[in-house]
Formats: C-alpha cells, structure tokens, sequence
C-alpha cells in the first residue's frame, strides 16, 4: 500500500536521482565561475578566452545531471506503457468542481504565477543582453538578431515537445524539466563565443516555449469550473507583465555593473526557485486518473477540496462516487496518438481555426507591430513623436486586459474570443484605410494603434488558456502546446518577411495579415464551443455530442 507522501501527487518517481542530478547541474553552473572572475577586471569581457579545464568539466557534468534529473522525473515503464492504454473512469471530478476557490487553489495560482514570470522573463532578456553582446563579441547587429530568430524558434519546438511529454509524464514532471533547463543554460553568461550563445538560447527558448502551455494545463485540471477560465486568462495577463518587469529590473540593477552576462547566470536561481517551489505544484488529478492511479488522483483532490467541502462530499471521493446523477464517461481514446489527433476527427475544425488564429496572431506581433514605428512616419508621424505615441498608446491599451478577463468569465469565452480576432482584423484594416486615403491625423493613428494593440493583447491571453479548457486529459498538453507553437511560428514568419521587406508595403501587409485572422474567427465562430463555466468533462461531452445541451453548474 502506498504511503500518503507517495498519493499526495508532489513525490518524485526517483527522488535521489533527480536530487543528486540537480547538484550536478549546479556544480557545472558553478565551475564556471573562476573564468568568469578572471574577466572581472575588463568588466567580465571573456570573448576569445579558451575554455580551461575546470570549466569543460563542468561543461561535461551538466548533461549528465540533466539525465539523471531526468530520470528522477519519469515515471516507472509500467506506468508509461499505461498512458497511451488507460481511460478511467473520472466521473468523481465532479466534485472537486463544485468547491469554492480555498487556499490550496490560491497557493497553486501564486506558484504558478511566479513560474510563468520567471518563463516569460527568460525571452525578454534578450533585448537587454544583445546590446553589450554585439560590442563585446564585435558582431552587426544582423548577426545579432540571429539570438533572437533562434530562441523563437526554441520557443515553437519547446511548446510542442513539451506539451506532448506532458501528456506522456505528467503536467508537474514538464513544469520541473523547464526550470532543470533553466539552470543549465546559465552557462551561457559564461560563453566565450558567440555560436555558443545561439545553441544555449535554443535551449533555453525551448524550456520557455514548453512550460507555458504546460502552466495553463495543470490550472485547467485542478482549478474549479466556476472561477477556471478568468484565473487562466489572469494567470497569462499577470505572469507575463510581472516577466517583463522582473527582466528590465534585473537589467538595470545588475548589468552595469556585472555587464550583460548577469542576466544570463540569472537562470540558476530563478530555475531553482521553481524546484524550490515544487512541494507545492502537484499533478494533476485528471492526469494522474489517466494514467490509472486513483488513489495518487483523490488524495489531490482530497487536498484541493478545502474546509468548506461537506463531509458527504469529501467521502464521496473516496469511495470514487459521483453525487451527480448522469455524469458522462469522458475523455474516450481519440485512436489515433499526439498531433494527428487533434488536426483530424472531431477536433480538426476547432483545432485548425485556432492554429490558424496563432499564425495570424504572430505575424500582427512580430511582424506589423515591430514595424509599424517605420510605417508611421510614412503616415507623416514625425520620428521623434513615433515612440511617445507608441509608449502612449500600449498605457491605454492596458486596462484592456482586465476588459478580457471580465468578459470571458462574464459573458462568453469563445465568443471573447472571436470578439477580439474580429476587432484585431478591424485594427489592421483601418491602418489599411489611413494609409489609402493619406489620413495624417495623429488621433486618428492613435486610436488605431491602441485598438491594435487591445485586439491583439486580448486575443494571446485567452488562446493558450481556451486551448487548455476544450482538449481530453490525454491530449491537453499537446493540444495547448501545438496552439502556442502556431503563435510563435507566425512570430517566426513575421520575423522572415521583415528582413524580406514585406512590411515596407504597408496596405498589403495589413490586407494580408487580416485575413488568416478573419477566417480563424469564422472558423471558431462555426467550430468553437462555449467552456464558461462548464466543467471539462462536460466539455468533452458536448465535443463528441455537438448538439448536445448542457447547463454550466450554479
């Protein structure tokens, strides 16, 4: 019989592996340290330095503490073989949906905030370390980029891989695999080379890339259906503003007086803040059902059911009970496995409309925002007024969030969403009709941009999180995981025809980049289902059964 510590769904498979494969990293992290202090009198300038001795050592260790770490996470063969076999029968959830947000739920929603700002953080780095690195490597700024091209496309390979070892390990082993590889590409502010810098920022784009979807999968499955779909939009809106102020903080405050390389060691402590924090990131419970280990399933949910949560309640997940007469059997085995599942079947509608959304979503970022303070000045901005009318317009942009949150959980979540494709599609033609009709008004440019930059604000924070809400358990990761992927492919994309000239044409950039979003608006609008306040197995339910009704819960 398992012990409580084993059930309670916050145990390693093979703790003394992964511990002893965590000192290992940072011992690796750490030797190469004395490097770094023989570069302290040139303001740690260590371009065209030989690696010694030591630091090739600690080179060598930090794989194989990543592979014992690794090990440590996995979960034994027999359970592995089980996770693409077991369906359970997960009727009991039902009951964990109907509890009031307690402080298990809020304890979660706090790590799970720090987690992701901690991600975000790492991508927003490097616009602060690419300066000094271009001086002290004595690199264009077009080589330079090259760190930026190659952690976006970490960032598209991260969400996919990681989304599917979700689904295959658990939420909580993916989550901790993040922030392992966080501490190991610390190297990188230690790096005398330029080429290293690219392959560490792969890496440490693909960590990123993959803990995000990750993050809002394991809030979808352990969060009530009541308060489930604001808590993940505001988890996405809160965690990434905190990110991007936690990197320009740390900038300022360490890189003049440690240089740029400051920002990369930063990925030891704040990866082992995550571990640190693990004790309280369990699995998910619709995971652990998954895979058939009940028992591990109700002592979560035991955890998460709260004080308020009436005796009959609490024994009812116990004896694995349903107080609900006519729970549906959910979750039924798609018969096809990882990505093919999704793009084809019951879910291709619904899948391809919100791939679609995120390549259109990337390249409005990526690709016209970035280049839209060129094209103002062709709409007669002046240059100096460009940036003051930017920075203007993202401050009145940012109550659009909380615009979001409260329509999502107010009044619809796929009809939010399609809401503000639309408007993001709206935006860009109506820098498409400034620019047609030579309109040189200032108001005018500005309404337009703080429409833009509402729309498309909008339309990222709630796609990864709906992604996460209509997927089956044994596909969530992969699902949420293959949305974000869209998004920074169109990123990657946008990024391409940038250095291509495509946004010099401005009309037919806007025309061009409008309709990928008006046709995944359509397609959501005719494919999408509602999931405010449904719980996910009824989610499920109406997935298979389209035009079966159902009421969200009271």
């Amino acid at each position: 019989m398992r012990s409580a510590t084993k059930s309670s769904g916050i145990s390693f498979h093979h703790p003394i592996a992964f511990w002893i494969g965590c000192a290992l990293i940072a011992a690796g992290v750490f030797s190469h340290g004395p490097m770094l202090a023989m570069g302290a009198h040139m303001h740690y300038r260590l371009a065209g330095m030989p690696m010694d001795t030591t630091m090739l050592v600690g080179m060598a260790l930090i794989p194989l503490g990543l592979g014992l770490s690794i090990y440590g996470l996995m979960p034994r063969l027999a359970q592995m073989r089980a996770s693409l076999q077991a369906t359970g029968n997960h009727a009991w959830f039902h009951i964990a949906d109907r509890v009031p947000l307690n402080r298990a739920h809020w304890t979660l929603v706090i790590v799970l905030i720090v987690a992701l700002a901690i991600d975000v953080m790492k991508p927003a780095t490097l616009g602060f370390v690419i300066p000094g690195m271009t001086v002290e490597y004595d690199i264009s700024k077009q080589t330079a980029a090259q760190l930026a091209l190659w952690a976006l496309v970490g960032t598209t390979v991260g969400s996919v891989v990681w989304g599917r070892l979700g689904d295959l390990f658990g939420r909580r082993a993916a989550i901790l695999l993040s922030a392992l590889m966080f501490m190991a590409t610390a190297i990188c502010g230690a790096m005398p080379s330029f080429e290293w810098n690219l392959a560490m920022c792969f890496l440490m784009g693909a960590s990123a890339g993959g803990l995000l979807p990750i993050a809002f999968t394991l809030m979808a499955e352990a969060i009530p259906a009541a308060h489930r779909g604001w808590l993940l939009v505001a988890l996405g809106g809160v965690g990434t503003s905190a990110g991007y102020l936690a990197a320009a903080g740390a900038a300022a405050l360490l890189e003049p007086v440690f240089s740029w390389r400051s920002l990369w060691l930063l990925n030891l402590p704040t990866g082992a803040i995550i571990l640190l924090l693990n004790r309280w990131i369990p699995e998910s419970p619709r995971f652990l059902a998954s895979q058939g280990l009940e028992n591990e399933a109700r002592a979560v949910l035991l955890r998460f059911s709260g004080a308020h949560t009436s005796g009959e309640a609490r024994a009812a997940i116990e004896r694995d009970v349903d107080t609900a007469p006519g729970a549906p059997e959910i979750d039924a085995p798609l018969g096809v496995g990882g990505l093919r599942a999704l793009l084809r079947g019951r879910l291709a509608g619904i899948s391809w409309g919100l791939v679609v959304c995120g390549l259109g979503w990337g390249l409005a970022n990526f690709g016209f925002v970035l280049w839209l303070p060129v094209n103002l000045v062709k709409l007669g901005i002046e240059a100096k007024a460009t940036s003051a009318l930017l920075a203007g317009s993202a401050v009145l942009a940012l109550p659009g969030i909380g615009l979001v949150v409260w329509l999502y959980h107010r009044w619809s979540a796929i009809r939010t969403l399609v809401l503000f494709i639309a408007l993001s599609a709206l935006a860009l033609l109506a820098f498409c009709a400034l620019a047609a009709f030579e309109v040189r008004s200032a108001v005018a440019v500005t309404l337009a941009t703080v429409a833009l930059l509402i729309s498309t604000s909008g339309v990222i924070a709630m796609l990864i999180p709906y992604a996460a809400e209509i997927y089956p358990v044994h596909y969530r990761g992969t699902g949420a995981g293959l949305i974000a992927a869209s998004s920074k492919f169109g990123g990657i994309l946008g990024a391409g025809l940038g250095v291509a000239g495509f946004f010099e044409h401005f009309v037919l950039s806007a025309v061009l980049i409008a309709l990928p979003l008006a046709l995944s608006g359509a397609m959501l609008l005719r494919r999408g289902i509602e999931t405010r306040g449904f719980r996910l197995e009824d989610i499920q339910a109406r997935l298979a059964r389209p035009t079966a009704k159902a009421s969200p819960p009271a």
